[in-house]
């Protein structure tokens, strides 16, 4: 949810590559540092904001909360809030979401042989 100007180049180009090119608007929904760990995590189940962070210890508490409005604006997750006290919120993929799972896995594949590659250098 980064502001830009409206008539920011930057803002023109991104929006140009997410229109014309599938690949540039699949990275657009599921880039950025955290956004795959937390999509990762979530192939598991839902999770609530306390198991994120016990999982994912680098993120800090406004990054989470960033990225995860985002993944919810995107259609990736929903968030279900329970009327419970104390309030117990919940995150979980979406059909959109689960249809990214094949390439996540993936993407771990391939990151475990580029490791093992790159450390062999």
């Amino acid at each position: 949810m980064t502001t830009r100007k409206e008539n920011s180049v930057n803002l023109e180009n991104e929006q140009a590559l997410g229109n014309d090119c599938p690949f540039i608007f699949a990275l657009s929904l599921m880039g950025k540092r955290w956004k795959p760990a937390i999509l990762w995590k979530m192939t598991e189940g839902f999770y609530r904001f306390g198991e994120f962070k016990r999982e994912i210890p680098q993120i800090s508490e406004k990054m989470l909360t960033q990225h995860l409005r985002e993944l919810e604006a995107d259609g990736l997750i929903t968030r279900t809030i329970y009327p419970e006290m104390p309030p117990r919120v919940e995150y979980a993929l979406t059909k959109l979401g689960l249809s990214l799972q094949p390439v996540l896995e993936q993407l771990n594949s391939w990151g475990k042989v580029a490791k093992k590659i790159k450390n062999n250098i």
